[in-house]
This record gives C-alpha cells, sequence and structure tokens, in this order.
C-alpha cells in the first residue's frame, strides 16, 4: 500500500485536528444510525491522539467499547475527474467508516492503515461528513489478544501485554486523489555487484485500463539523473551507486510513471536506499559488512497524546539516538508510523519491524476462560480465527513497510508461547507466509524468558535469535553474580545454533532519583551495574550480533504492584525524555564502540 504523495498526477489533503467525538458505552451508535447526522453529546477530540489521556475522568481514561469520531470535510476543487481515496494511517484497534451515509470501509487491527475508494460517494467542492465507529476491545481473537473480566463492581478489559491499552485515531487521516488509471503498488528490492547498484522492482496498475505503459527514471540526491528503464517489472541498474548504509542514510527518488503513448496518467516518486542484508552463520549483514545492533525497544508513548504521532517528539527522539550512539532500534511491539519509517530512512536507523502480536503467552499471566485454566493456543482461547488476524497482520506490515531501506528484520511476534507443539502447529505457517511475503529480509521472534535454549521449539523456524534476557531483575533480583552466570550458561547454549543472537530486551526498572551506596534494585546505580554485567557477557560471546536495551524511555502500562505510577520505568530515559544514569553509560559504551 503507498502512502499518499503529493506529484504531477495526484493531491493530498491531510485531515487532522478536532473532531467531534462520543462514548458508546451501549453499542446503539449502528442501530441508531448515528452515521447519518450530529452524533449525540460529542465533545470536541484531538486527531491525532489517544482518547484516554485527554480527560480527566477515570472511568473514560479505562473505557473499552465503542466510540464514535466525525468531522465535515470539503473535497478539494479540481478533483472532478479523479479517483478520490480516505485513508486513515491508525485506528486502534478496530473501525468501520461511513461517508455521508455511506459505509465505505471496515477495518480490523489498530496499526496498519487502511483506505476507500469513495469516488461514487463525493463529489468535488462538495462538503462531506466522515463518520468512523471505532472499539478497542479485546478478545483472545485479536491481534493483540484480551479479554473482558466480570468482577463484582462491573466488567473491565484485562490484556497481557505490558502497555497500556491506548485507543483512538492516532495518525493522521488523508483525502487524496489519483488518476481513474493509477498505479496501486510498488514493490523494489535493491542489491549491488561492485559498483553498480541494482534496483529489482515490480508495478502493479489498477482501474480503468490497467495496462499503459510504465516508465521509471531514478534521481539521486542532487536531483541528477542517473538511471532508467522501462516495463512492469525488471531491474534498473545505477552506476557508481551511492548505498544507503547505517549512519548514512542515502536516498534515491525513483519516479514510476504510466503512459498513455506519450500522455502522463500516474506518477508517484518512491524513495529507494539502495542495500543489502543477509545473514552468513553467526554474522549479520549489511552491504556485506558485519554490522552489531545498538539500541532499544521503544514504544510509541507520550504524556496526554498516548500513542497519537507527533513530528516534534519523533524528532527529539532520534536526536537522543545520535546523542546517546544508537544505530537501531525495535517498533515494540506493533508498527510504528509511517513517518517515524521514513525518517529512520532518511537517518541511516535500522529497524526491526514487529507486528502487533504481543500476548500471546498466557503462562506469564494465566487467565480462568469458563472456570477453568486453559492454555494460550486451544479453541476457547487464541485458535484459528486469531491465526488469521495474525496472518492479515503480518501481510499488512510487510506490504506497508517492505520498500524501506531501514527495515532490515521482521518480528512476527513478542514473547509468544514457544515452548509447546500447540505453538508450532500455530506459528509454523506464520513463518512460511512471512517469507513468502519478503524473502529478502531474516525473519525471527522476540523469545521469553520462559523458553531458554533446548526448550524453544519456534527458534528453528527463525533466521536469527532475538532474546528478551531479564536475569537479574525478573530472577535472581539483586544477585547480579548469578544473572552473569546464567545469562552466559544460556547464551553460550544458543550459539550453537550458528545463528546471530539479537538481544532484544534487557534491562531494570529504576526510578529516576533513586540512589544506594549498594546499587539495589529500582536505584539508578542498579541499573548501571546490571547493564554493565550483562555487556560483559555480550562482548564475551562471539555470536552476539547486537543490545536492544528495554527500554528507550518509562511508559504508561496497566496500574499494578510492580508498576509505580503505572509506568514501566525500565527506561533509560524518563518519559519526558530526562537521562538516568543509564543514558551516560551506554552512551560511553556505544560512543567508544563507534569510533
Amino acid at each position: 500500500m503507498l502512502k499518499p504523495q503529493d506529484s504531477n498526477t495526484r493531491n493530498t489533503k491531510h485531515i487532522t485536528g478536532l473532531w467531534d467525538f462520543s462514548f458508546d458505552p451501549g453499542d446503539m451508535g449502528i442501530r441508531e444510525k448515528w452515521y447519518a447526522g450530529k452524533l449525540p453529546d460529542a465533545v470536541r477530540m484531538a486527531v491525532p491522539s489517544s482518547f484516554n489521556d485527554i480527560f480527566a475522568e477515570k472511568s473514560k481514561r479505562n473505557y473499552f467499547g465503542a466510540f464514535w469520531y466525525q468531522i465535515n470535510v470539503k473535497v478539494p476543487n479540481g478533483w472532478e475527474n479523479d479517483r478520490i481515496t480516505l485513508r486513515f494511517e491508525s485506528v486502534t484497534h478496530s473501525a468501520c467508516v461511513w461517508v455521508n451515509e455511506n459505509e465505505a470501509v471496515r477495518h480490523e487491527g489498530g496499526y496498519t492503515p487502511f483506505e476507500a475508494d469513495i469516488t461514487d460517494y463525493v463529489s468535488a467542492g462538495e462538503t462531506i461528513r466522515i463518520t468512523v465507529r471505532a472499539d478497542n476491545t479485546l478478545t483472545f481473537q485479536t491481534i493483540p489478544p484480551g479479554h473482558i473480566v466480570d468482577s463484582p463492581v462491573g466488567k473491565r478489559l484485562a490484556y497481557w501485554h505490558d502497555f497500556f491499552n491506548y485507543a483512538g485515531i492516532h495518525r493522521p487521516v488523508w483525502l487524496y486523489s489519483t488518476s481513474k488509471t493509477y498505479i496501486d503498488d510498488i514493490t523494489v528490492v535493491t542489491d549491488f555487484e561492485e559498483e553498480t547498484g541494482i534496483i529489482k522492482y515490480d508495478v502493479t496498475q489498477a482501474g480503468l485500463n490497467p495496462s499503459y505503459r510504465v516508465g521509471i527514471k531514478v534521481y539521486d540526491a542532487n536531483k541528477e539523473l542517473v538511471a532508467q528503464g522501462s516495463g512492469k517489472s525488471g531491474a534498473i541498474k545505477i552506476k557508481n551507486v551511492h548505498l544507503w548504509e547505517p549512519g548514512n542514510g542515502y536516498l534515491y527518488n525513483a519516479e514510476f510513471c504510466l503512459y498513455d503513448g506519450e500522455k502522463l496518467i500516474d506518477d508517484y516518486v518512491l524513495r529507494v536506499g539502495v542495500r543489502t542484508v543477509r545473514i552468513e552463520g553467526i554474522k549479520f549483514l549489511v552491504n556485506e559488512k558485519p554490522f552489531y545492533f545498538r539500541g532499544f525497544g521503544c514504544h510509541e508513548d507520550l504524556e496526554i497524546l498516548g500513542k497519537g504521532h507527533s513530528d516534534a517528539h519523533m524528532l527529539h527522539d532520534f536526536e537522543l539516538y545520535k546523542w546517546i550512539g544508537a544505530n537501531s532500534f525495535r517498533t515494540s511491539h506493533y508498527p510504528y508510523s509511517e513517518d517515524v519509517m521514513d525518517y529512520a530512512d532518511e537517518q541511516g536507523i535500522l529497524v526491526i519491524d514487529e507486528t502487533p502480536a504481543v500476548g500471546l503467552n498466557m503462562n506469564i499471566s494465566t487467565p480462568v476462560v469458563a472456570g477453568s485454566t486453559v492454555g494460550t493456543f486451544s479453541p476457547e482461547t487464541a485458535n484459528d480465527k486469531t491465526q488469521a488476524n495474525h496472518l492479515g497482520a503480518i501481510k499488512e506490515t510487510i506490504s506497508r513497510d517492505k520498500n524501506h531501506p531501514c527495515v532490515v528484520i521482521w518480528s512476527i511476534a513478542n514473547e509468544p508461547e514457544s515452548k509447546t507443539d500447540a505453538a508450532v502447529e500455530y506459528f509454523k505457517p506464520l513463518f512460511e507466509a512471512a517469507r513468502k511475503a519478503d524473502s529478502s529480509r531474516p525473519i525471527g521472534f522476540a523469545n521469553v524468558l520462559f523458553s531458554p535454549y533446548g526448550i524453544c521449539k519456534l527458534t528453528k523456524y527463525a533466521d536469527l535469535v532475538m532474546l528478551n534476557r531479564y536475569y537479574g531483575w525478573y530472577s535472581e533480583i539483586g544477585d547480579l553474580k548469578s544473572a552473569e552466570f546464567q545469562l552466559r550458561k544460556e547464551l553460550e547454549g544458543w550459539s550453537k545454533d550458528n545463528k546471530p543472537i539479537i538481544i532484544t530486551e534487557y534491562g531494570a526498572d529504576t526510578l529516576a532519583g533513586a540512589h544506594s551506596v549498594l546499587a539495589s534494585p529500582w536505584t539508578e546505580e542498579y541499573q548501571v551495574e546490571f547493564l554493565k554485567i550483562y555487556h560483559r557477557v555480550f562482548d564475551s560471546v562471539e555470536a552476539v550480533a547486537g543490545e536492544h536495551v528495554w527500554n528507550f524511555a518509562d511508559f504508561e502500562t496497566a496500574s499494578g504492584v510492580m508498576r509505580v505510577d503505572g509506568q514501566n520505568m525500565k527506561g533509560v530515559f524518563t518519559r519526558d525524555r530526562k537521562p538516568k544514569a543509564a543514558a551516560f553509560e551506554l552512551r560511553r559504551r556505544w560512543k567508544r564502540d563507534n569510533e
């Protein structure tokens, strides 16, 4: 799916700002046709943002169920002869959209875009009403999963992922226009031979006459034409290629055009970074050079905005990556905003791109369903429908992000149950589907502490080992000598698989400003000592190809006895991006290694 853009034949209109917003706790809106007129009892709501932290009432912050957005928008003049599309970048977790009184599109999944051709419903120059019914309820069949608990004081939503269930229209909404025949999709895979870059491409057309001639021109960063070609698929060669490399996000502009004879029908400019990614034994190679991951697991999580995208915060976070010496991050635990991916392309930051499949492990916090304890994978819990939704999330993530040079690994899940035959039955087809969707990048998943070497049954299907480890926190807490022994022992085991090992999570909750001479848990001193012993082990195990600290910054989660002030405090920065002592320790290590 191509991101909207302005070009010689395309036009866009951002629909952000203040929308009308209504809760629908009785789920009466569809029956009462709220989409046919003004929303009842509406208040104003910012788009993009999560609705939760806008309100001051706890019941509204923790609300789950149906809720509605609505706005009136003018279709631009000049779009009379165009195809007109309405696109949402993210609505968490499900949505149904009406244009005036016409149902335009439905979508399941809170972190990938969806769109609808609304040409038949609107006219250029007309003011239209866009209405969205969203729902943030999680079930055993959603990705991520959850379930509704009956308590003595009413129902509440429970879930197994350790971050707050923020909801709303989290990213921009667009109207955009194209020609009636248009470029529907583009896929590029890059390579190079000595000093010659290769862009392998495939163009999909759609619309009234999807058989127009395709022409391609490639421009360098100085806007000089460096290569061209024609045909719906093929390969274009660039002499004296400037590779996209870690820390040097060099991008070419590849202009794809549809022609009827010599008449331009549609054009789309795709930014292309020429680079290769592959695994050779225990080495992770970028452009045939060994690469070591330094960075973080992160969250889209901001005060008041929740998971709403903010360009200013994005830029500041990337400046902090640069300051601390990070070269990569994981989109834990869902695909991030497309603007983040675009900027990572520009900055030469590598990304492990993860689907929203987090919480598929009820061994961590086993629920009781229908009065009996059940496993993660069963007809009553994660079942065939869950697997189908998970497959959809994988395909949508890859479809959206396949052309980003920053994306070097697909992570299809975070900490799933992985030691049972049921897990194999569930996940094996998903690994196969991910490879079919994109064979140019390694496929992996983040392995949980409870499935160590010799126990996990899924890592054999992955191209690399990705480990979330908390020796010294969730086990051996306060005993860093034992933690170091356990970590070293396990990594030496995984090394036998002859695959690169990336530690995708390691860290300790730390209350900023808490200090102790004895480096006790929760203090800044303990977080620093924790990191040091992990780094000592990493440096002694040849197969370790990267380290991603959990987490970049403190983030909001469900309240609990392990969560002070409702936050996971494993960040090396506070939630408002103030550095803890660990940030300076990481800067010393990562800047040293980068010099």
